[in-house]
């Protein structure tokens, strides 16, 4: 890296870029900045700039390159793996694309949206359902994560079973690269098969290969019938089972398929005002929270819904059920699991792991992965809950009660070992849909098939050989 003068006039060029108004040099104001989401790390930013425009985020990578300056892109600031926040030498500058907040254009016919990186999801949403469409990206951080974070990081959500994952919602990007020039890749086509995609490096670089400022994201047709059920089973084996009935009775029409074991939901009702259980004289070891949805509003899908769970029931797949009767019962319902990672923040200590196995294996996975930790650390509460119908579930690890934090995260890298080497014994991924980031890159490189990592680690030396593109994530 530069020199002290070297660098400092490199952080005076930046400013200038942006202009008065357009960054922030104090402490305090940067903190928001380099703080990850979840309280448990502080960065160091030496500077944070906010450009109004492409050009000027184009003048900010070349000024980076001149002066060997790491940048680090910043969308809503909701990641979960220390992605967007600089590292704690005070030597890396966060950009934040929140002023790069319009939506560009909206076409119905064509099913297709363009936003730029700054623009929050809820926004997004919104635009879509202002023609008639809609945007499907749904998660719990929708109000204030923002569309180039999302894509930067291949987010999922709770839809992934119907309509994919973010990678799968883009249809073109607009980027600034490690060279300073723009991809002009904002076509909505369907088809191009012309050569390398580079869009879909983007989708999920975690900008560490380059910065985007716009994308073009795909729409879909607004359900006109949705049904949201709640359904009490008994253990993870009757939840897959009832995916596969609910998905063959409903002609496919399953979006979501949410599972929360009874630990979750109480924590969630203990921490979390407002919520009620659904089901308050059937406590079941686990419950599913599903969502089924057409666009008719005449399908029927209420009643196919209900004797899809009748005979559920009667095949033993589940305990008991009900169906919300207004949008605002959904609302309820759902509240519970979109408020689960914040009652678990709120509960204290724990560790948690964004995995996937395959669905049919997973409620091995769970079963044998509980058994570990329990034996590795008595007393120790997991908390497996999530998206079971695309096969992520989010294994999370709470000390037992009255261990105090140091005690339990001194053994944090045993814990992970022993959540993710068995992961991988499933044949699954260490990380489904959080990322990489600083968090998971020992995971990584320690996991990774080695042709992979040769791979990543050219393409990312070939793009960016100054090294200046969110340094120390990823590889």
């Amino acid at each position: 890296m530069a020199d002290i003068d070297t660098f400092d006039h490199g952080l005076a060029a930046l400013k200038a870029i942006v202009g008065d108004g357009g960054w922030l040099d104090q402490p305090g104001d940067m903190a928001p900045f380099a703080r990850d989401w979840r309280g448990g790390y502080d960065g160091v930013a030496a500077l944070v700039v906010k450009p109004r425009s492409v050009d000027q985020v184009v003048e900010l990578v070349k000024c980076a390159n001149k002066y060997r300056i790491g940048l680090v892109p910043q969308g809503g600031n909701t990641g979960l793996v220390l992605a967007g926040i600089p590292d704690q030498s005070g030597r890396q500058v966060v950009v934040s694309l929140e002023r790069l907040n319009r939506i560009r254009a909206v076409d119905a016919d064509d099913f297709s949206l363009v936003a730029e990186a700054g623009v929050i999801l809820t926004q997004v949403q919104e635009a879509a359902e202002a023609v008639d469409r809609l945007f499907p990206l749904s998660l719990g951080s929708q109000g204030s994560a923002r569309i180039g974070g999302l894509v930067s990081t291949n987010a999922g959500g709770v839809h992934v079973l119907r309509y994919g994952s973010m990678r799968a919602l883009v249809l073109g990007v607009e980027a600034v690269l490690p060279n300073g020039e723009v991809f002009h890749g904002l076509t909505p086509l369907r088809k191009d098969n012309t050569g390398y995609d580079l869009k879909q490096l983007l989708v999920g670089g975690e900008g560490t290969l380059g910065i985007v400022t716009a994308v073009t994201l795909k729409l879909f047709p607004r359900p006109r019938d949705v049904v949201t059920a709640w359904v009490a089973l008994d253990d993870p084996d009757k939840a897959v089972g009832l995916l596969a009935h609910l998905r063959a009775a409903t002609g496919d029409q399953v979006c979501a398929f949410e599972m929360i074991p009874r630990i979750g939901v109480d924590l969630t009702l203990q921490h979390i005002p407002d919520t009620r259980d659904p089901l308050p004289g059937t406590p079941s070891p686990w419950v599913v929270l599903t969502e089924m949805s057409s666009t008719r509003a005449d399908s029927g899908l209420r009643e196919v819904a209900e004797a899809a769970l009748a005979e559920a029931f009667e095949r033993g797949l589940a305990r008991d059920a009900v169906l919300a009767e207004s949008q605002a019962q959904g609302q309820a319902m759902w509240k519970i699991r979109e408020t689960l990672p914040l009652a678990e923040r709120m509960d204290g200590i724990g560790l948690h792991h964004d995995i996937s196995v395959s669905v049919a294996r997973m409620p091995a996975y769970i079963t044998e992965g509980t058994a570990a930790l329990e034996a590795l650390m008595p007393g120790v509460r997991v908390i497996a809950f999530g998206h079971l119908g695309d096969g992520n579930i989010h294994f999370s690890v709470h000390g037992p009660l009255g261990m105090t934090p140091a005690e339990f995260y001194g053994r944090a890298r045993e814990i992970s070992a022993c959540v993710y080497e068995l992961v991988l014994k499933y044949g699954g991924s260490i990380s489904a849909e959080h990322g990489i980031g600083m968090e998971k890159r020992e995971q990584l490189a320690a996991t990774a098939d080695p042709a992979k990592l040769w791979a990543l680690r050219a393409i990312k030396t070939a793009l960016d050989p100054n090294g200046i593109m969110n340094p120390g994530k990823v590889v």
